[in-house]
């Protein structure tokens, strides 16, 4: 098992780490640079070339059945949910066949509006300690988990 990281703007880079370590569990860091290598020996960066997305092909083409992958982009969790992965959003919500095809929706109805509206701000919230404690559970079950179903 692999823990993917989509890491160019990932929040919870740390978190992912503490995890992947304490499972000993290979962690894969792919981002288009900038990003600072572990001294960990389970964790490996890959660099990809600059340009829209191709953090996300790479890991799309990489990750296989039982990998967790942490992105909180929708379309690379729906590619990764359809090749058989765990998917884990930075605010912990997990991304899975059931509710990826709402994700994608969702993603293209706010899309649509902000594009209709340019003059609309803002963003999301910002990005809290509730957020990232619920990320280090949830992530931590995600793996137990694929741990286990490879077990079987």
């Amino acid at each position: 098992m692999t823990i993917w990281i989509d890491a160019d703007a990932c929040p919870v880079k740390d978190e992912a780490e503490r995890v992947a370590t304490r499972h000993g569990v290979r962690m894969v860091l792919v981002s288009n640079g900038g990003i600072r290598p572990s001294q960990n020996p389970l964790v490996e960066s890959v660099y990809v070339t600059a340009g829209p997305d191709e953090a996300d092909k790479h890991i799309a083409e990489a990750c296989v059945p039982g990998d967790v992958v942490v992105t909180g982009d929708i379309p690379l969790a729906a590619k990764c949910v359809e090749k058989g992965a765990r998917v884990v959003k930075h605010n912990g919500e997990v991304l899975h066949g059931t509710n990826i095809g709402m994700a994608l929706a969702t993603r293209d109805l706010m899309q649509d509006l902000r594009s209709a509206d340019p003059f609309r701000q803002g963003g999301g919230r910002p990005f809290s300690k509730a957020d990232r404690s619920r990320f280090l559970d949830v992530l931590e079950r995600e793996v137990r988990a694929s741990k286990a179903r490879q077990a079987e």
